[in-house]
C-alpha cells in the first residue's frame, strides 16, 4: 500500500544461496525462488552466491534489469532481486555484501580471487585471505554495502571471532564508520543485540540465510521496508535510513528456535549452564563432545555493557513461526513436509493469499474456517500462548502448543532443564563420569 507521502512497504529476505554453495539445495533456482516468495509474500530477495559466473549467467537468463541500476524481475512473478554474496575472512568472519550490477560482482570476484584457496567465481561461499577491513574497502571500491552476516552466532561470526564489546570496531578497524547494517541471524534478535552500545547507529537486519526455496526456510525471517519504489537504490537508502526510507519491522524466529541460542553439546545436545559448561572444561559429561557456548550467554557475559534499549531509529522486532511448522503442530504431524501438512498449508495460502499475511494480520475466524487445529494454534501463537525448547548446539528450538493449562503444567515441569538451558546433571568431576 502507498502512503499519502509516496511511500510503500515491501518485505524483503536478503541473504540465501545457490547451489554454488555447500549444503544447499538443488531445488534452488530462480524459477523456485520467484515462485516461493510471492507465495511467501515477499517483493525483494537477495540473489546469493553473486560473485559466481555460472550463477551470475543464470540470473540474467531468468530475469531482467528493470527500474534502473541492481534491480532484477522475474518475468512470471514480479519477484524483485538484488545481487548479494557472502564471503568468509582471514579469520573466520562472514560477512553479507550487497552490490549494485554485474559488472560490480564480476570486478569484486577477480579482485578478491588472488587471495583464495577456493575459486570465488565458482564457490558460493568462498574464504578468503584477507582481514575484514581490507574486503570493506575493496567492496566500497566496487560501490557495495557489507556488514556481519549472522553476528551472533558460535562459528563464523563477528563476535565470535571478536568477542568483546567493541567488536565491530575491532573487526573492520578504518572501515567501521562505513558499515551501515549488521545481520542479526536465526540465534539473535533486537533486543539482544541493544544490549551493546557499540551497535546504536547500526541498522539491523533479518535474512533467512536460506539453503531451500520452501517457503518454511525462505522468509522465515525477513524486514519490512519503507521505500518510494522496489529497487536497489531505494533498499541502500532505507538500510542507512535517507530521506524517510526506513526499515519499519525485523520478523523472524524468537532466539530459542535457533539452532545455537543455548550453550549445548554439538555432538548430543545436551544442555549446559554457561557455569555447568566452565566446570566441565566446555567437555561434554554425556558423549565427550565440545560444548559451544550460545548466543544468549555469549551476549550476556562477554558482550553486553547496558541493559537492552533500543534507539529511536529501530522498528519492533517481531517473532515469527514457519507457517508448515504451525500447521505441523497443530496437526500433531512429525514433519513440515508431511504430506497433510502441506495439503493444509496449500490450502491456506490458496485461500487467505500470502504466508507472511496469515502470520501477521490474517483474522484468526478466518483461518479456524478453514482449520479449526491451525486457528487455534495460530491464534495461540500470536498472544505467546506456546511453550519453546530452546535450540543449541546447531540443533533448532521445539515448538509446542498445550492444548490446556494441565498439558502446559506438565510440559514444563518434564521438560523444565531443557527450557532453562541448564543440564539438571549434578555437579561431579569429569573423573566420576
Amino acid at each position: 500500500m502507498t502512503s499519502a507521502e509516496g511511500f510503500t512497504e515491501i518485505n524483503a529476505d536478503l541473504h540465501i544461496h545457490s547451489p554454488a554453495s555447500m549444503a544447499v539445495s538443488h531445488d534452488m533456482n530462480f524459477e523456485s525462488l520467484a515462485a516461493n516468495a510471492r507465495i511467501k509474500g515477499l517483493h525483494f530477495l537477495g540473489s546469493g552466491d553473486c560473485l559466481v559466473d555460472s550463477w551470475r549467467e543464470e540470473l540474467e537468463r531468468s530475469l531482467k534489469e528493470v527500474d534502473g541500476v541492481g534491480t532484477f524481475e522475474h518475468p512470471g512473478t514480479g519477484t524483485r532481486f538484488i545481487l548479494t554474496t557472502e564471503v568468509e575472512d582471514a579469520d573466520r568472519v562472514h560477512h553479507l555484501i550487497l552490490l549494485p550490477t554485474l559488472d560490480s560482482a564480476k570486478a569484486l570476484g577477480e579482485r578478491l580471487s588472488s587471495f583464495s584457496s577456493s575459486d570465488v567465481r565458482s564457490d558460493g561461499r568462498p574464504r578468503v585471505r584477507l582481514h575484514a577491513e581490507a574486503i570493506a574497502n575493496t567492496v566500497f571500491d566496487c560501490g557495495g554495502e557489507i556488514g556481519p552476516a549472522h553476528a551472533f552466532t558460535p562459528w563464523t561470526s563477528i563476535y565470535k571471532s571478536y568477542p568483546t564489546r567493541s567488536g565491530l570496531r575491532e573487526c573492520y578497524r578504518s572501515a567501521a564508520e562505513h558499515i551501515a547494517f549488521l545481520e542479526l541471524g536465526l540465534s539473535a534478535d533486537t533486543y539482544f543485540a541493544d544490549t551493546l552500545s557499540e551497535l546504536s547507529e547500526i541498522t539491523f537486519l533479518s535474512n533467512s540465510d536460506a539453503h531451500s526455496p520452501h517457503p518454511h526456510r525462505l522468509g522465515r525471517e525477513f524486514n519490512r521496508m519503507r521505500v518510494k519504489k522496489a529497487t536497489y537504490s531505494e533498499i541502500i537508502k532505507a538500510i542507512r535510513r535517507e530521506g524517510g526510507r526506513k526499515i519499519t519491522m525485523n520478523v523472524g524466529l524468537d532466539p530459542r528456535e535457533g539452532k545455537y541460542h543455548c550453550t549445548a553439546c554439538s555432538g548430543c545436545y545436551q544442555k549446559y549452564s554457561i557455569a555447568e559448561a566452565r566446570h566441565y572444561n566446555f567437555k561434554c559429561v554425556k558423549c565427550g563432545k565440545s560444548i559451544k557456548t550460545g548466543v544468549k550467554d555469549l551476549i550476556a557475559e562477554r558482550l553486553a555493557d547496558q541493559p537492552s534499549k533500543s534507539p529511536s531509529h529501530r522498528p519492533p522486532y517481531v517473532h515469527i513461526f514457519p507457517l508448515s511448522e504451525i500447521v505441523r503442530v497443530a496437526l500433531g504431524a512429525s514433519s513440515p513436509l508431511n504430506k497433510e501438512v502441506q495439503e493444509t498449508w496449500e490450502k491456506l495460502v490458496t485461500s487467505l493469499g500470502s504466508e507472511i499475511s496469515i502470520l501477521l494480520d490474517v483474522p484468526i475466524p478466518k483461518v479456524s474456517a478453514l482449520s479449526q487445529a491451525v486457528g487455534n494454534a495460530l491464534d495461540a501463537c500470536r498472544n505467546g500462548n506456546v511453550i519453546l525448547i530452546p535450540g543449541g548446539g546447531g540443533k533448532y528450538g521445539e515448538l509446542l502448543i498445550p492444548k490446556n493449562d494441565g498439558e502446559r503444567q506438565r510440559i514444563m515441569e518434564e521438560r523444565r532443564f531443557e527450557i532453562e538451558c541448564v543440564s539438571g546433571i549434578s555437579q561431579k568431576t569429569l573423573s566420576e563420569f
